[in-house]
């Protein structure tokens, strides 16, 4: 039987402040689909834990080595960074917004 890693899954501040920010966005249109937002954000960080290379390497990173990588739930675009035991949360942003390059 073959182990698999587990990894534990830390959010930035900053990207803790995105969220809640989004969420209190959302809230004032849709409570419901606010809290569908996040929940579904949350849900997806959470099962990096298990397998963190199921997304691809993130394109905005500059000379990745392939350790940061980045996913889009509801056209919020969430990008993370994976070390030996740990999966970092790094920012939230909207799609529609200008790519920021990092």
């Amino acid at each position: 039987m073959v182990k698999t890693r587990k990894y534990t899954v830390v959010w930035d501040v900053q990207a803790a402040g995105q969220l809640m920010d989004i969420f209190n966005y959302v809230k004032e249109e849709s409570p419901q689909g606010a809290k569908k937002v996040k929940d579904t954000i949350l849900l997806t960080a959470k099962k990096l834990a298990k397998d963190p290379w199921i997304f691809e390497p993130d394109k905005l990173k500059t000379n990745n080595d392939g350790s940061y990588r980045s996913f889009i739930i509801y056209s919020y675009r969430i990008a993370y960074k994976i070390t030996t035991e740990r999966i970092y949360i790094l920012r939230v942003r909207h799609t529609s917004r200008e790519p920021k390059e990092y």
